[in-house]
């Protein structure tokens, strides 16, 4: 299975130049996570970032992207090796056109997948370890 068949297409997003305080009221009222909250606290407030920081300042730079014809078994060890709970999916132009997380694999009847890719993120360290 494709993650095209997966992914979650209606995806919006915050500008690096919004501040933190805004992407914050923005995940809360979309019930989003890609900045996750572990970045704006323990990248922001536990260093002392305030509210008018600019999210480029807490974003993580190097992300682990998915090519939407990607097979949603490599997808999942990507996710697992990497120990995030979602990663962008781009096109051929490398253009943002979906998210798929471990929701996306339990919910379309891929548990072993979802599983597969939660056993990694569980694991204490990884790139996204303070």
């Amino acid at each position: 299975m494709k993650v095209s068949e997966v992914m979650t297409r209606d995806v919006r997003t915050v500008r690096p130049d919004q501040p933190v305080q805004e992407a914050a009221s923005f995940m809360l009222s979309a019930d989003a996570g890609s900045i996750t909250d572990r970045d704006i606290a323990v990248r922001g407030i536990a260093k002392g970032y305030g509210p008018d920081t600019p999210v480029r300042e807490l974003m993580t730079n190097d992300i682990i992207a998915a090519r939407e014809d990607d097979d949603i078994d490599d997808v999942a060890s990507r996710m697992s090796e990497a120990q995030v709970r979602r990663l962008p999916v781009i096109d051929e132009q490398e253009r943002l056109c979906g998210i798929v997380s471990l929701g996306d694999l339990t919910q379309n009847g891929k548990s072993d997948q979802a599983e597969q890719a939660l056993e990694g993120v569980s694991q204490p360290g990884g790139q996204h370890q303070q």
